[in-house]
């Protein structure tokens, strides 16, 4: 038997064979779990964008306490500090009992009821939304202050020496405040009694209870986490309302951070001021989630969700009581703007008037676009995450920018943009040999990023939605074809997201063309705005000049609040 010789191989040969072998299955594996992995957190990414931008003006809040202003601390103890707080206080008490109040009441009469009119009176009761506070305030003051023609005309029939309470008081100011913010817990509220029907509270009636006993003890506890939702949201729009405590001239943080900047010129101690103002959000949204107490709604059957026939004297008690609010609240600003208009027979409509308009449009529109379009990369980001991503850290923080005040991120945004600009613009100038000059401070580009923090949950809401009522068979039938995520996203999730991102589009709009606060603070030269200008013509009184600005935002706020009627209607 003859002897089969093998080749004998160098060293080097062996070596570069074993190099040239396919990876064994395990450091496949590995390999995969790597890409994977870096996959996950490259979609983790748009996330991380939007908590950073909105963080970077809190960081930078938080750290002005570095800077010694102890000098303007000791003044506004000794002069303003307990004033503001106790005005602050007031008006969030005040504010939330009044909204509660009629939030829930009306929102129990609505659903649960049937009476003449419920069927109008269910979505009138929410346009109040549209008017922004600084308008009802202004209204208010000029119907019902001491030289209004409320009471004038009440002392012609009753007597000179007849006065009703002074509305520049903190009852006036949460007054005006609850008539506005009181949709948003009646709107809360209402989905949440149509939820429950009126089996439960018939089962309570059957066992002793009298009507007010079943809602008291049954309907109102069910109902808290809506309650307790919506409330958080008045309470966070009064501590950041700016516009219609100046023209109560009500001082509280929001005009002490005003009158500080632009008053001392002292952007520290506004940033100071701005971080307390930031705790007593912080305090609304702990409250808020502990009176959610881990609530949850459940779905009743449609078939249970018959109302109570109101009869007689009732059923017309209940009209009366819904159509008052909805007068009070919609009718009479709006009539009352429109009157003053045609009194000065338009003569605001000219060419600084358009401008106006224009300049609106165009932070609306540049803010929308950048907004929905960073809450389409993070909702789809969160989509192919899962669930379990949706509910982390940088979701969370990038939410928080809703429930900033104006102020409070017109404050950060700037310090932000002025350490910027000596850190890193004003080095490349010098290199550059040009003039020093501040790029980022009063640009555009800083106004349309406090938008965007500020309105980033607004837009990310409906796009949410829309993306949840998608198969995930859709991408996975899309990927079977040979289309990577990118394509997934742009030739079938946005055509069928296109009513969502419309939805957010318009939301976004709205709430920027209203929005004074950061506007006024951060605006560039010559970009006024009409809330701008609503917010010139009330500091100086003149009523009847900011109306057509003011009726102007409200028709423009109508088309996006009977939208938002519309989706809580579904």
């Amino acid at each position: 038997m003859s002897e089969i010789a093998v080749p004998q191989s160098s060293p080097d040969q062996s070596s570069n064979d074993q190099f040239n072998q396919p990876p064994s299955n395990k450091e496949s594996a590995l390999v995969s779990v790597k890409r994977a992995t870096w996959r996950r957190q490259f979609w983790r990414l748009p996330a991380w964008f939007a908590a950073g931008i909105v963080l970077m003006p809190i960081l930078v809040i938080v750290l002005s306490w570095s800077s010694d202003q102890s000098e303007i601390w000791a003044h506004l103890i000794q002069t303003q500090l307990g004033t503001l707080l106790s005005n602050t206080l007031k008006l969030c008490l005040g504010v939330g009992a009044v909204s509660i109040f009629l939030g829930v009441s009306l929102a129990w009469l609505v659903s649960v009821c049937e009476f003449p009119g419920r069927r109008w009176l269910d979505w009138g009761l929410m346009l109040p939304l549209a008017i922004p506070t600084y308008v009802v305030a202004f209204v208010a003051l000029g119907l019902f202050d001491f030289s209004g023609p409320v009471q004038t005309a009440l002392r012609d029939w009753l007597g000179s020496d007849f006065r009703l309470p002074s509305i520049r008081s903190a009852g006036g100011v949460s007054l005006v405040l609850s008539a506005v913010l009181y949709p948003y817990v009646y709107m809360l509220s209402r989905s949440a009694f149509m939820s429950q029907g009126r089996g439960l509270v018939d089962a309570a009636r059957m066992l002793g209870r009298t009507p007010l006993q079943a809602f008291w003890h049954v309907a109102l506890p069910m109902a808290r986490p809506a309650i307790a939702a919506g409330a958080a949201l008045a309470l966070m729009e009064t501590l950041a309302d700016f516009g219609a405590v100046a023209v109560f001239n009500y001082d509280t943080f929001t005009t002490a951070i005003y009158k500080s900047w632009f008053g001392f010129f002292n952007l520290p101690a506004a940033a100071q001021l701005a971080s307390v103002l930031l705790l007593f959000v912080a305090l609304a949204l702990f409250a808020e989630q502990k009176a959610r107490g881990g609530g949850r709604l459940f779905e009743v059957p449609a078939q249970e969700r018959e109302r109570f026939k109101l009869k007689g004297a009732r059923a017309y008690l209940a009209t009366a009581y819904c159509a008052l609010i909805f007068v009070l609240a919609f009718v009479v600003p709006v009539g009352q703007l429109l009157a003053w208009v045609v009194e000065t027979r338009l003569g605001e409509l000219d060419q600084r008037y358009l401008d106006l308009i224009t300049h609106t449009f165009m932070l609306g529109l540049m803010a929308a676009l950048l907004t929905v379009g960073l809450a389409i990369l993070v909702a789809f980001g969160q989509r192919q995450l899962g669930k379990i991503a949706a509910q982390g850290f940088s979701m969370r923080a990038a939410n928080l920018g809703y429930a900033l005040p104006g102020t409070v991120l017109a404050v950060g945004i700037m310090l932000s943009f002025a350490k910027l600009d000596a850190w890193l613009i004003a080095p490349l100038r010098a290199l550059l040999d040009l003039p020093p000059q501040q790029i980022l401070v009063g640009s555009v580009f800083a106004l349309v990023l406090s938008y965007c923090v500020r309105f980033f949950t607004v837009g990310l809401g409906p796009i949410q939605s829309s993306f949840e009522r998608l198969k995930p068979s859709f991408q996975e039938a899309a990927q079977s074809l040979g289309a990577n995520k990118w394509q997934v996203l742009w030739r079938v999730y946005l055509p069928m997201l296109s009513p969502g991102i419309l939805s957010a589009l318009l939301l976004v709009l709205v709430d920027v063309m209203k929005e004074m606060p950061a506007t006024l603070l951060l605006r560039p030269f010559g970009w006024d705005t009409l809330a701008v200008r609503v917010y010139e013509m009330t500091s100086e009184g003149e009523w009847e000049r900011a109306a057509l600005p003011a009726l102007t935002l409200v028709l423009l706020s109508l088309g996006p609040v009977v939208l938002m009627i519309r989706r809580s209607r579904r």
